[in-house]
């Protein structure tokens, strides 16, 4: 027999089963309380809206174009769309800055092959998010942390880049509400990652999957808005914006887009040409007629179940938590981010909450590149309601004051 592990190329060593998509599977069991999966209700969906949008398709003169080829850079009316949108959170786009992809993780997995050669370094923030390493980590990468509150020099940067063998190449971040922390990074560190991007010589990607889910608080203007306003234009701007419908319409059409100057985009055409042609013609199609006739209600209804079930998990953790324990609070997104005592260990955690308290949960190691992180973990209240979340907090908290008790 084939020793497929001997002919196999050097990257498959660094692609790791997705700690987030095993846990998926718990959902299925009906004893499980279930914090884990970061994925938004299904009772949101607008699928009567999808259905109407199909249908219209269907049963008039556009079927035949959303049955066929098309265009690799993604189906225009859509792209014009996301253009209008984009220009009133003040990134002023053409279609051509605009590129559809199969899901936003397909725009990560393009934008590491683009730019990523072996022992480069992607500046990541501390932790980050999962599906990122795992799209990066197929182009050999080094990883380094991004910090945008802190003051490391770009000389500092440049010298572990050169002792990894390669080069800082980019710096990723999700600058709203991110996963798995649930934090926003302020205005002033997002000047701070423009800085430093500009005096490495480096892009920025700005992962905005969660920017539409905004429940408190004063909407900041996203990086490429800020740089563009620096500079005037996107086609000088090295910032490169990445979304997606997931969070909001419907994550199953897996559509979701990148926004950047017009050679990003070029680039990014060659490599969807090579990998599979085009995104669902038909998907995008229903995507922007459902997005044209209702995106902003669509929304609305959104921002008001998932506010309430932060606000509920938010209250639990106060009424329930050890002391010892700390948790970010969220003005948006789906996750709320659990710091435990030192010496606590996420992972032996979740075993001992799987067999005895029926709560699941991610630990946080997984979202560090450097494998630290043991004494954290994600927390999703997306597709949990009020009662759950009590009882769910309620058991997980007292697992871990029996585990700190112990500990002491």
């Amino acid at each position: 027999m084939l020793n497929w592990e001997s002919i196999l190329a050097t990257r498959s060593s660094r692609m790791k089963a997705s700690e987030i998509r095993e846990l998926l599977k718990l959902l299925d069991r009906p004893d499980i309380i279930s914090f884990a999966g970061g994925i938004p209700d299904p009772e949101l969906f607008p699928d009567r809206e999808f259905a109407q949008a199909y249908a219209d398709i269907f049963g008039g003169p556009a079927v035949s174009a959303a049955l066929q080829y098309s265009v690799s850079e993604g189906y225009r009316p859509l792209r014009a769309w996301l253009a209008k949108e984009l220009a009133a959170i003040g990134i002023p786009a053409t279609v051509d800055n605009i590129f559809i992809t199969s899901g936003s993780q397909q725009g990560l997995d393009y934008l590491g092959k683009l730019f990523l050669s072996p022992k480069d370094t992607a500046l990541v923030t501390w932790p980050t998010y999962l599906g990122a390493l795992q799209a990066f980590n197929a182009y050999e990468p080094t990883y380094d942390q991004l910090n945008p509150a802190g003051n490391r020099t770009p000389e500092a940067y440049v010298q572990a880049a050169t002792e990894a063998g390669g080069r800082v190449k980019f710096a990723y971040l999700s600058a709203d509400f991110a996963n798995p922390t649930g934090e926003t990074v302020d205005r002033a560190g997002r000047e701070r990652v423009l800085d430093l991007a500009e005096e490495l010589g480096i892009a920025v990607i700005e992962d905005a999957a969660y920017q539409s889910l905004r429940y408190d608080g004063e909407a900041i203007p996203p990086i490429l808005a800020l740089e563009i306003a620096r500079k005037g234009d996107i086609n000088t701007a090295r910032t490169i914006y990445c979304g997606s419908f997931s969070k909001t319409l419907a994550p199953g059409l897996r559509v979701g887009w990148i926004c950047a100057a017009e050679p990003v985009i070029r680039k990014l055409v060659l490599m969807k040409q090579a990998a599979d042609l085009h995104s669902s013609t038909i998907n995008q199609m229903a995507i922007a007629t459902v997005a044209e006739r209702g995106f902003q209600a669509q929304v609305a209804n959104v921002h008001k179940a998932y506010r309430y079930r932060r606000d509920a998990m938010l209250a639990a953790l106060e009424k329930y938590m050890p002391a010892g324990v700390t948790w970010t609070r969220p003005e948006g997104g789906m996750f709320i981010w659990v710091t435990l005592p030192k010496g606590t260990d996420g992972a032996e955690l979740l075993a001992k909450s799987i067999q005895t308290a029926k709560v699941a949960f991610v630990p946080g190691r997984a979202f560090f590149a450097d494998g630290s992180g043991e004494n954290t973990l994600r927390l999703s209240f997306s597709c949990a309601n009020d009662k759950m979340i009590e009882e769910g907090i309620r058991r997980l908290g007292d697992l871990i004051r029996g585990e700190v008790a112990q500990a002491a």
